[in-house]
This record gives C-alpha cells, structure tokens and sequence, in this order.
C-alpha cells in the first residue's frame, strides 16, 4: 500500500469547522509535503478548484499547478499528482507544462485527470461546461493530444473539439511514454473513457466491499481494451485516529455536525452534475471525497486493520485527508503506518 495525502490548499477538509489551523498558503504547503517526505508518504493529490469548494467559494484557496511547479522544485522523492480539467485547459500547452514540470520534479510529476462538476465555477472561470457524457468526450480527446504531444516529434490531431498542426514539443517528460494519468469516475461514459486512455483509476471513499466492486469491475472493462492492466487502484478517506474509539466517535460526531455554512455551495451541483453510484447526503458531505465512507475511524489498531482489508481488496494508494493536517500526518506516520507493515509480515509469516 502506497500512503499519499491531499494538500491543503482550501484550508481544511472540514465544511462545519470554520478554522482548522491549516492555512491555504504556499508557506504551509510548502511545510507540509516537505513534512510529508520525511514521514513516509509517497504521494500527494493537488486538487484543481479555482473556487474554494471546502470553505466556501469567498474563501482564499491555492491555485494547482503553479504550486505544484514550485513544490516540484523543493521536495526530492515524493509523487507530485495535479489535477487537470480539460474544459479550463488548452491540451498542447498543457502538454508543454506538464513535461516542464516533470523535468523540474526529475519524473515525479502525474496527472489526476478530472471532467469537473461545477457549472457555477465554470460560468465565473469561462470554463467549459457541457453534458455530461460530453465532457468525458472531451476528456478523451485531450488526453490524445497529451499523449501525442508527449511521444511525437510533431503531432497533429483533427478533433471535435481540438485542432492542432505540427505541433512541436521539446523537452519532452523525464517519464516515458508518459506521466502516469489517473481519473476518477462511476457514470457508464466515464468508465469507458478511463479504461481506454489512463493508466490508473482512482475513487471518492467507499466501504471495503464496494471499492472491491468497483476494482474488479474496471479490471475487467481494462482489459477488453487490450492495454496492460491499470498501474493503481487509489482512494480517497478521511483519517480520525485516536487513543480510544471513544475519543475517535467524538471528533466524528464534532465534525459532522450539519450548519450553514457556504462550504456547502457546491453540493448540489456536484449530486446533480456528477453520474454518482452511491447517494450523497450533506453529513456525507461534512467531509470532501465522500472521506468518511471507508470508515478510517478510531484507535491505530483498528485502522491498520482496515487498511489491510483495503489492500486485500485490490487497493494499492490511499489519498488521505486530515485535520489539522500536520499534527494528524505525524500521527498517522508514527502510530499506523508501523503497525500496517508489522501485521502484513505477521500475516505472511
């Protein structure tokens, strides 16, 4: 199991806490995955909002890729994963950003590839925003450009919605073919464009038996296209890891306590744009990424065993948020991590 981390770049995770003690500023980022590198994790996920999703759309929030360049240039070994939605990027200079930074990162740099959900952002952005089955139809064009872009020497492409002409590229990614793509998505369309084009597939939070589900259903659909099996299987979860369960079950109760609050402008777009499996209720949505669901709740011991069923699961990256997040990744390293690895080699014993 690979422990990655979401950066905080909303200033939380929480949408009833006001104030997490995690500000949305370069400078705490910038501690943080440093932090992070010392600690043991591997990757961190920058999500790309030009909108503040978590603490209201007024709330000050980082914006992805020019803190993912600079974060590239001050961490040695950790896996820098942006956020790229094609409806508020051209794909050719994308390309050309996203090898640059590559080369900043010596081949650390990978894309979590997103076809977006919220119509108020991208009227306020001048982003695209169409159907939803259109959206991953442009998704998949622009990530044949990217690919393209990447491998040719000049790349031409005659699209729906892109059109580019001996177009040339250099230098090219430090990683070849290319920086591993990922994407998230439950809709019919979505699970068709992922397993035809990306090289690994990521979800919001689920219970062991539906990441199960998802994971043999997108093994299976990857290879009836013919490509090599996906390279992961990621997901997103919340950790509230204590000394008692009793202590756990309290800070959940603390922060799934429902208020009004503007961190919940978002949740009617992202129910009724998105094409979602499970349906979402607002204390679901106290937290991002549907965080809670895994149920990454109570004492070290307990966690660690949930992990494993996870990873017996056919889970391989964990994309973990905390709060506040320092304190809470210190914790995470020193008391769960250990305790994981101690029981795989007990149980392979």
């Amino acid at each position: 199991m690979k422990f990655g981390f979401w950066l905080p770049i909303f200033g939380g995770w929480l949408r009833n806490v006001e104030d997490e003690n995690m500000p949305p500023t370069f400078d705490y980022a910038k501690e943080v995955i440093q932090s992070a590198e010392k600690w043991g994790f591997d990757t961190t996920l920058i999500a790309e909002l030009y909108l503040n999703d978590i603490k209201g759309p007024e709330e000050d929030s980082l914006e992805a890729w020019s803190t993912a360049a600079a974060l590239a240039a001050v961490t040695d070994k950790i896996e820098i994963m942006t956020a790229v939605r094609p409806g508020f990027h051209n794909p050719a200079v994308t390309a050309k950003m996203a090898a640059n930074i590559d080369r900043i990162s010596n081949g650390r740099f990978t894309l979590n590839v997103v076809s977006a959900w919220w119509e108020e952002e991208a009227k306020q952005y001048n982003g695209v925003f169409t159907e939803h089955d259109e959206r991953y139809e442009r998704t998949k064009e622009f990530i044949d450009i990217l690919k393209g872009m990447w491998q040719e020497e000049t790349f031409s492409y005659d699209g729906k919605y892109y059109q580019i002409k001996d177009a040339k590229l250099s230098p090219k990614p430090a990683q070849q073919p290319n920086p591993v793509l990922y994407a998230g998505g439950e809709s019919p369309k979505g699970k068709e464009v992922i397993s035809s084009v990306m090289d690994a597939y990521v979800m919001h939070g689920g219970t062991v038996q539906e990441v199960e589900k998802k994971i043999s259903d997108m093994a299976a659909r990857r290879k009836q296209t013919g490509n090599d099996p996906f390279q992961s299987f990621g997901m997103a979860a919340y950790v509230i890891c204590r000394d008692t369960e009793e202590e756990a079950l309290e800070e959940l109760a603390r922060i799934t306590d429902v208020k009004d609050v503007s961190g919940y402008a978002g949740f009617k777009d992202f129910t009724s744009k998105s094409q979602l499996e499970q349906e979402i209720q607002l204390k679901d949505y106290s937290v991002s990424n549907r965080g809670l669901r895994p149920n990454l709740v109570g004492t070290p011991e307990q966690i660690a065993d949930r992990i494993l069923e996870y990873e017996a699961a056919g889970l391989n990256l964990l994309l973990l948020q905390f709060s506040p997040q320092l304190e809470e990744m210190k914790r995470f390293s020193e008391d769960v991590i250990p305790l994981v690895e101690k029981k795989r080699n007990q149980a392979s014993v």
